[in-house]
């Protein structure tokens, strides 16, 4: 998985997004600010298509209205809005039409600035975007939409957001971070639920004044993703196990790759039992 899937694009340009403090939003208004907004607001190089084909199947999804625009579109956003949501569904669903046997993972977890009208004009769209690759929570095959909002109950194709936890260090320390992975996917089995492994390092405000320029990737990614992916590769799937695990700028080791490898080790225990 990735974590804020979307934010390979984020819009300078636009208002500073109902996600962020009032405080920030004043400061917004000075346009050096949106610039290092962007450097910490981004957790991803790839579009859709790009983590699609390099393996990514979990998308980390959080979602808002424009306040003050017409209408009831919806976008993605982390502090800055990025694209429409429903240019992202359109990209995925076009790399599901052309690999028909492939499970997606769609967690819309974070809501902002919307009320029901908006949520009934979003999961139109996902109906849209993917009508009959929707599955219904009785299934695990193709599109799977996860749901933190009360609707859900009213759509048999979305899946409760409880049914996809996935617990936050929210931590710039990378073995309190490791730890933290550790206890939680302990506890995992107990709710007989999926499970998210955040192997993500969270930016303080100390942490991103000292470093405003340098930005998350340089920051906290580049130096701390190498020891992150060396507890991935010491991970065991399954029951008992690691399910998702998602990781910011997917790209810069093999982390997919890893990832995916680690289901050679369910093969090998049905090939000996």
């Amino acid at each position: 998985g990735s974590h804020d899937s979307f934010s390979y694009w984020v819009d300078e340009k636009s208002p500073v997004g109902p996600d962020q403090a009032t405080a920030i939003k004043r400061l917004a208004r000075i346009s050096l600010v949106k610039k290092i907004m962007k450097k910490w607001s981004v957790t991803q190089n790839l579009t859709f298509k790009e983590q699609l084909e390099g393996g990514i199947r979990y998308f980390d999804l959080r979602v808002s209205s424009k306040p003050g625009e017409i209408g009831q579109e919806i976008y993605f956003i982390h502090g800055l809005f990025g694209i429409k949501v429903w240019d992202g569904l359109k990209e995925i669903n076009t790399f599901l039409e052309q690999h028909p046997k492939e499970v997606i993972f769609l967690d819309f977890n974070h809501f902002y600035a919307m009320d029901d009208s908006h949520h009934f004009f979003l999961i139109n769209r996902i109906r849209s975007a993917f009508g009959s690759k929707l599955c219904s929570v009785e299934c695990v095959e193709y599109v799977l939409i996860f749901y933190h909002y009360p609707l859900y109950r009213e759509y048999p194709f979305l899946w409760p957001g409880n049914k996809m936890p996935a617990p936050w260090a929210n931590t710039t320390n990378v073995h309190k971070l490791l730890q933290f992975l550790e206890t939680t996917l302990e506890e995992r089995s107990r709710y007989g639920t999926f499970h998210v492994s955040q192997a993500i390092l969270t930016p303080r405000v100390k942490t991103i004044a000292r470093h405003l320029i340098r930005g998350l990737k340089n920051t906290l990614v580049h130096r701390n993703l190498p020891m992150i992916l060396n507890w991935v590769k010491a991970q065991k799937p399954g029951v008992m196990g690691v399910n998702i695990i998602t990781s910011d700028f997917v790209e810069l080791v093999d982390f997919a790759a890893t990832v995916i490898a680690l289901n050679d080790l369910l093969l090998e225990e049905d090939e000996s039992a």
